[in-house]
């Protein structure tokens, strides 16, 4: 059966985008290579055809994760500007907390990517750089380059801790004040 030009592209970029949401709501290890092809809506067999190990899926699709949570950002920017404490207020919101499969690879993947193979390491390090270049950018222009640099790692720091500990916990009150005290955390830091 002949396909139509960039059918494999196509279906690349599926298998790409499923594996992101679900690695991100079920973790790397919670979902196997044949749930993955069959929430696409493809055979286990033809996976190998695209990718030559989950590893390598893995790596695209924390890739394809943190730009897709840059342009969520950029998107919110051009709305209400590039305001430091609009990013963090973006960051800690509830529907982020509630909703893991479109949010922030790092705070939902960082413990796992921690056990992974050197070179998805690099592709999560190379990600992380560009996320905190992206808030480095937004702090005010007081301090050298490297004391705006430790900030911006603060600032990251501080809202992915808040956000995984409101996602921990049963009580809602408990989680709405994670939340509420990881944007005044991360705000304090950004003003110096």
């Amino acid at each position: 059966m002949r396909y139509d030009k960039g059918h494999k592209e196509t279906t690349r970029r599926r298998i790409v985008e499923v594996a992101a949401q679900s690695f991100r709501k079920q973790g790397i290890d919670g979902i196997g290579v044949a749930d993955l092809m069959e929430k696409a809506g493809l055979s286990h067999g033809g996976f190998y055809a695209h990718f030559s190990s989950k590893d390598a899926l893995v790596r695209e699709a924390l890739a394809e994760s943190f730009e897709r949570g840059r342009a969520r950002w950029r998107q919110r920017e051009e709305k209400e500007g590039d305001q430091i404490e609009g990013l963090i207020r973006h960051y800690l919101r509830p529907e982020h907390r509630d909703q893991p499969e479109k949010g922030c690879a790092a705070a939902c993947l960082a413990p796992e990517v921690a056990r992974q193979s050197k070179a998805t390491r690099e592709v999560f390090t190379a990600n992380l750089a560009e996320t905190l270049a992206h808030i480095q950018a937004r702090l005010p222009e007081c301090g050298s380059p490297a004391q705006r640099r430790k900030t911006a790692i603060a600032i990251f720091a501080t809202m992915m801790g808040a956000l995984q500990l409101a996602r921990t916990t049963s009580d809602p009150e408990q989680s709405d004040e994670m939340l509420e005290a990881g944007i005044e955390a991360a705000c304090k830091l950004a003003r110096g």
